[in-house]
């Protein structure tokens, strides 16, 4: 099938729904030890694509419900093009590839007056930045991140902390959890970084953790990534999920720029953009490099041990050297790949293949941009 097409007739939903029952099981538990990958194919939803009078893009977070077969995609639309929403879809895998994507509802984050998020133009104090989606089979709820907004400029100066926020799969708010002191954003350079912030998110401990990464080193933590090893640590922050409380933070290391800038003064950056649980103190860490000149993103995999690494609490590690970082071992770099990744921001586990074998999607942010791709990814997983 042409990788632009949307089957959305019922007819075809049948057959497909037929198709995805055949070559593919629903996913097994939690813990998994990755050995290494297998892509498998790719799909792009057209770009400018509407959905129920909504415009799909910016897909910054997948999450996979096994029980009903469908996948939670969040857009990071600031509430500019419609107002800040996530979506509901049937993904369907042959063990060639992706089939198609049907996207089946989209719901609109409320706050907790039960009203949507406004835009800038409308509240920019209020403002939301969706980055991450989570969902809970558990309590049958939904948990998604914000990033937040730095901007300081004199008296036009706009602060609003990252927010970690669970919800109804409608969309409704139920309570948010406890962010940290040294996740608020500040007018000094102490805290997060402007659209650096709350990226990344996953369950853990069946359901009793949440850990959420951040993207970029906390100001206090070190500078930005360049294209040397600059010693900087982002963070990774453990919630309890019953209270909403972080109990502990670990210090995680990314690696340099993947690509030098052209011009080699202009923008590029590496942070961590998704995290996923593997089980026993275990995340899969996903690396996104970009670098101005160079259309695709540097896709970088780890496995990241946090058993032995300090729970740093709310120390600065700019100059310190008194702790132990979380232990990192590259599983994949999709530049090996051959093949074009764009700016991917999500990952989850999905179905089972006919084989047994578990699956891997990841989703691409493709900034509402017409030359960036809405990709989703698919690999095998061999243990």
């Amino acid at each position: 099938m042409h990788p632009f097409v949307l089957r959305l007739v019922s007819i075809v939903t049948v057959s497909l729904g037929s198709l995805s029952c055949a070559t593919s099981q629903k996913v097994s538990g939690v813990t998994t030890n990755i050995n290494s990958l297998k892509f498998v194919g790719d799909y792009a939803i057209p770009f400018n694509y509407k959905f129920k009078n909504t415009t799909v893009g910016g897909l910054s977070g997948i999450d996979y419900d096994a029980e009903n077969e469908q996948y939670y995609l969040i857009s990071d639309d600031r509430s500019e093009k419609e107002p800040a929403r996530f979506y509901t879809a049937k993904i369907f895998l042959t063990p060639k590839g992706i089939d198609s994507l049907i996207f089946t509802e989209v719901n609109h984050f409320l706050q907790a007056d039960g009203k949507v998020y406004p835009g800038i133009h409308q509240d920019r104090f209020k403002t939301p930045d969706p980055e991450a989606i989570r969902y809970n089979p558990l309590t049958r709820e939904l948990v998604w991140s914000s990033e937040g907004e730095r901007i300081v400029r004199g008296r036009d100066t706009v602060l609003v902390d990252p927010s970690v926020v669970l919800i109804q799969p409608g969309g409704t708010f139920i309570s948010p959890f406890e962010i940290p002191a040294n996740l608020k954003m500040q007018a000094v350079e102490k805290g997060p970084r402007k659209n650096g912030v709350l990226e990344g998110m996953c369950f853990a401990d069946s359901y009793k953790t949440l850990y959420v990464s951040v993207e970029e080193p906390l100001f206090e933590d070190g500078p930005q990534a360049d294209l040397t090893d600059n010693r900087a640590f982002v963070r990774i922050i453990k919630f309890d999920v019953a209270t909403g409380i972080s109990t502990a933070q670990y210090a995680y290391k990314p690696e340099p720029v993947a690509h030098p800038s052209k011009p080699e003064n202009e923008f590029k950056t590496n942070g961590v953009s998704e995290i996923l649980d593997l089980g026993h103190n275990k995340l899969l860490v996903m690396e996104r490099s970009f670098s101005t000149g160079r259309l695709p993103c540097t896709i970088r995999l780890f496995v990241a041990d946090l058993q032995a690494a300090t729970n740093i609490g709310l120390t600065a590690l700019k100059d310190n050297q008194n702790f132990i970082p979380v232990k990192k071992t590259l599983l994949l770099n999709m530049d090996d790949l051959g093949i074009y990744t764009d700016n991917i921001e999500g990952v989850c586990f999905g179905p089972l293949l006919p084989n047994g074998h578990r699956t891997l999607l990841f989703v691409a942010d493709n900034n509402f941009k017409f030359f960036e791709k809405a990709q989703i990814l698919l690999f095998e997983v061999f243990e």
